[in-house]
């Protein structure tokens, strides 16, 4: 009788699948699930060094009392908005240009528009901390006093200052977002066109009956990051106010909250309550979006 090979059994067809992913699912209970769920444990407790007791829900009263955390929710949701109304139609447009064939020079133009997601956002925030920098001499200012306005203090108040981190957030991520709308359209089978054209259609028609619908995954795809994106922004405010504290909090986030809470004043218990609730609010964005647009819809057969 013929004995069985040593390791035949990692061999075996109907093993063999499991040991291939079981690398990805250990880092996923390593990596997610085990920080979620000791998210949720520690969003119940007060955490001092060395000292931590049972809360219960006291950290999410607080939260509802807490007049900072509604700045920032309210901070992150306007900036989620405008960078979603922004990086979604540009992007497609300028994908929609570079894929025409009267565009020249395309791959130079593709490499400018890109360039920007390469920099650094320690580097991209600080040269925008200059650009918009109250001083005189600054890039901005400099444009205003040539305008005849007199220099102006961008950073400091509200409406320049969320302008100032969309325009950052749309310098950075336009190019990255044309790419995914190139690669949609590349997907189009070009007879679709022909026909149209010799239909009589004209571009714009062509535009909004076919390539419009048929980029729809393509769109779900790119809002799904961007509200991911827009409500887990911290660093750009960080290094435009050269720190967590900008005034009146006119730049804090969610995220840098949560990081004020739980680094700067070491309130981990709080800082959980804080995080999750980010993560409910990202769900419920993402999923009625999701909804709305029909990705949970069944093809019929």
């Amino acid at each position: 009788m013929k004995k069985k090979k040593t390791g035949s059994f990692l061999y075996s067809w109907k093993v063999a699948p499991y040991v291939f992913i079981l690398p990805l699912l250990i880092s996923f209970l390593v990596f997610w699930v085990y920080p979620l769920v000791s998210t949720v444990v520690m969003s119940f407790q007060n955490i001092q060094p060395g000292i931590t007791t049972w809360v219960g829900l006291a950290n999410y009263t607080k939260l509802l009392k807490d007049k900072t955390f509604h700045i920032a929710i309210k901070n992150s949701f306007t900036y989620m908005v405008l960078t979603c109304a922004l990086l979604i139609p540009f992007p497609m447009a300028f994908a929609c240009i570079m894929n025409s064939n009267m565009m020249k020079a395309k791959g130079f133009f593709k490499a400018i528009l890109y360039l920007p997601a390469l920099t650094s956002v320690v580097v991209a925030g600080t040269i925008f901390r200059m650009m918009f920098s109250e001083i005189d001499g600054s890039l901005m200012n400099q444009f205003m006093v040539s305008l005849g306005f007199e220099p102006y203090a961008w950073l400091k108040n509200a409406g320049t200052a969320m302008a100032t981190m969309v325009i950052l957030c749309c310098w950075r991520w336009t190019g990255v977002n044309m790419l995914y709308f190139l690669a949609g359209l590349k997907s189009i089978d070009t007879e679709l066109y022909e026909a149209a054209e010799i239909d009589g259609a004209s571009r714009w028609q062509r535009f909004t009956r076919i390539t419009f619908p048929l980029l729809k995954p393509t769109t779900i795809y790119v809002l799904t990051i961007s509200i991911y994106a827009g409500l887990a922004m911290f660093l750009e405010s960080y290094m435009l106010w050269n720190g967590n504290s900008s005034p009146r909090n006119i730049g804090l986030t969610i995220i840098g909250y949560l990081y004020r809470r739980g680094i700067e004043k070491n309130e981990m218990g709080y800082a959980s309550a804080v995080g999750l609730v980010l993560l409910v609010i990202a769900l419920i964005i993402n999923f009625t979006q999701l909804g709305l647009t029909g990705t949970f819809k069944r093809k019929e057969d």
